[in-house]
């Protein structure tokens, strides 16, 4: 069996019917109506939205999560899961905090966060594919340990990095764009190609179709999840070093919620949760709808504990059109 023969459901359901290419157009088309009726909505309620600081934040805002959220795509696009990312953004943040304050060089420092971040997601890799935990268990697992292992180190307190210049320039706009907006992008480019034009992006999608099939074609199920969950941590880890920058502290309690932002900027760019479909512009749809709704609520005034509401209904109704859009397509294919 080939490749090409593994990933056929998948196919099947992403490009090979004109029913769910269209579907999956009409879904990002939706997404771009709704930035768009956003910024209406929010230029006409919320003093200041349209303002060039705002906007600079709202950029920040979509890279703590999109950088996540690349990595997410393709977890979520092979069937899997990860809750863990916004207590490993902030003990990454932590270790390089206390890295660079033992007098490590930043790029070392750096480099050395990354790797530690790639380990870490490597962990819940290494559960689901050799021990068959589930990715859910496995990263909620990892959730709880690195938060608690963050707070008892630091006594929740931020550990203070001093002056330095390289996360300095990190967070220094150029030419009226934050670095970290740009990182977004160029990682974003990255997975984009990854994920569609390499036959690791296309394991993944015949992963998420049909697993087994997968594996019967000579793909190593095992070794692609392992590397899934160990790319996630590096683009943590990557937040986190951004987080620090921005801060200019590491911080325990740092990217509370995180997870579900992300999650939810998968989910409301198309990504089935039950793996096989996505895409990588969906997803970057998605996080700019996510954090516009954020940024517009907090300038609105709205409580924040109900914006964990609003958060949780976009969740579920992502879900939802997304449940209708394969039903509908299934109905395309049969007929």
């Amino acid at each position: 069996m080939s490749l090409d023969q593994a990933a056929k459901p998948t196919s099947a359901r992403t490009s090979k019917k004109s029913g769910f290419t269209f579907s999956q157009h009409m879904n990002e088309l939706s997404l771009f109506v709704a930035i768009l009726v956003l910024y209406v909505v929010f230029t006409s309620t919320a003093n200041g939205f349209l303002s060039f600081n705002n906007q600079i934040n709202i950029l920040r805002d979509a890279a703590t999560i999109g950088i996540a959220a690349w990595a997410a795509t393709l977890i979520i696009i092979a069937g899997e899961i990860d809750v863990s990312v916004g207590p490993m953004v902030a003990f990454i943040s932590v270790v390089l905090a206390f890295l660079l304050q033992w007098g490590v060089p930043t790029p070392i420092s750096f480099a050395l966060a990354i790797v530690v971040g790639a380990l870490l997601g490597s962990i819940a890799g290494a559960l689901r594919a050799y021990c068959d935990v589930p990715s859910f268990v496995a990263t909620l697992g990892l959730w709880s340990a690195l938060r608690g292992t963050a707070l008892f180190v630091t006594d929740a307190l931020p550990v203070s990095i001093g002056r330095n210049d390289t996360l300095d320039a990190l967070d220094r706009s150029v030419l009226g764009i934050p670095p970290a907006a740009i990182i977004m992008l160029v990682l974003f480019a990255i997975f984009a190609f990854v994920s569609r034009k390499t036959a690791f992006g296309r394991s993944v999608f015949a992963i998420g179709g049909n697993a087994h099939a997968a594996f019967l074609s000579g793909i190593s199920v095992s070794g692609i999840r392992v590397a899934l969950f160990a790319i996630a941590g590096a683009m943590a880890a990557i937040s986190g070093i951004l987080l620090v920058s921005r801060l200019g502290s590491g911080n325990a309690t740092a990217a509370t919620g995180l997870e579900f932002d992300v999650i939810a900027a998968v989910v409301v760019g198309g990504t089935s949760l039950s793996g096989g479909r996505g895409s990588m512009l969906g997803t970057l749809l998605g996080v700019l709808v996510i954090t516009l709704i954020g940024n517009g609520l907090v300038l609105l005034g709205i409580n924040p504990f109900f914006q964990q509401v609003v958060r949780g209904l976009i969740i579920v109704i992502a879900v939802l059109a997304n449940i209708q859009a394969i039903k509908r397509s299934m109905s395309r294919n049969r007929g």
